[in-house]
C-alpha cells in the first residue's frame, strides 16, 4: 500500500483502540509508519483522515453485520418480515463482543457532533445510506423500489439501533435479546386488545372510535 492507504489504515486502528478525540497525529503516523508531513498532503488535516477512517470503520461493521448466523434462516429464501427482523438483530448482538470498540466509538462520534460542524457535515450522506441499509437488512426493504417506506423504515431500525447499543454497553445482562426485541415489536403492533383508539372521520373531520382487530388488521 502507498502512504495514502497506510494512513487511513493507521487511522482505523487508532480510532479503535484509543478513540476519536484521544488519537493524536503522532498516533497516526506511528501506527502506518508514515510522517507527519503526508496526512496534510494526501487529507489535507488529520479531522478529514479520521473522519474517512471513521467511515470505513463503520461501513466494514455493516458489511458483518449482513453475514448470517448459525440458526438463521438467511439462506432459506424470502422470510416472514418478523424472522428477518430477528435474524438481523441476532446478527448485530452476536458481533457485541467482537466489535464492542466499533459500539463504543460511535457513542464518542454522536457526542461530538453538536460542537463539530466539520465531522457532523462529512456523516450526513453516509447517513441516509446506512439507514436505506438497516431498513433493507432489517426489514427487507428495496429502497429503489420502495423509497418512502425505506426512509421511515430506516429511521425507525437507526434509532432502535442506538437504544439497543446504549443498553448493552451499560448492562449485558439487562439488555435486550433479538427475541426480545421481536416480541417487542409485536406488543407494538398488536396493541391492547381492550384498547379503542382515535383514526379521523373522513366524513367529519372529527376522530371515530376504531377498537382494535385482530394482528395484522385495523
Amino acid at each position: 500500500m502507498g502512504h495514502r492507504e497506510d494512513l487511513l489504515e493507521g487511522a482505523k486502528r487508532c480510532l479503535l483502540e484509543k478513540g476519536y478525540a484521544r488519537t493524536t497525529a503522532r498516533d497516526i503516523v506511528a501506527a502506518s509508519g508514515t510522517n507527519l508531513a503526508s496526512i496534510g498532503y494526501h487529507y489535507g488535516s488529520k479531522e478529514a483522515l479520521l473522519n474517512l477512517a471513521f467511515l470505513r470503520v463503520t461501513e466494514e461493521w455493516g458489511d458483518l453485520l449482513t453475514e448470517p448466523v448459525e440458526g438463521s434462516a438467511a439462506d432459506g429464501g424470502p422470510r416472514a418480515p418478523l424472522d428477518q427482523f430477528r435474524d438481523s438483530w441476532q446478527r448485530v448482538i452476536a458481533s457485541y463482543p467482537e466489535t464492542r470498540s466499533v459500539w463504543q466509538l460511535q457513542m464518542e462520534v454522536v457526542s461530538r457532533l453538536e460542537k463539530d460542524p466539520e465531522l457532523r457535515k462529512a456523516l450526513l450522506g453516509p447517513q441516509n445510506a446506512g439507514r436505506a441499509g438497516l431498513a433493507e437488512n432489517m426489514l427487507g426493504i428495496d429502497p429503489e423500489k420502495d423509497p418512502e417506506r425505506s426512509r421511515v423504515a430506516g429511521l425507525f431500525s437507526q434509532a432502535l439501533l442506538i437504544g439497543v447499543m446504549v443498553q448493552w454497553m451499560m448492562d449485558e445482562e439487562s439488555a435486550p435479546s433479538a427475541q426480545d426485541l421481536a416480541d417487542g415489536l409485536k406488543v407494538v403492533l398488536e396493541g391492547r386488545a381492550d384498547q379503542e383508539c382515535s383514526a379521523p372521520d373522513p366524513r367529519e373531520g372529527r376522530p371515530r372510535r376504531i377498537r382494535p382487530g385482530p394482528a395484522g388488521r385495523s
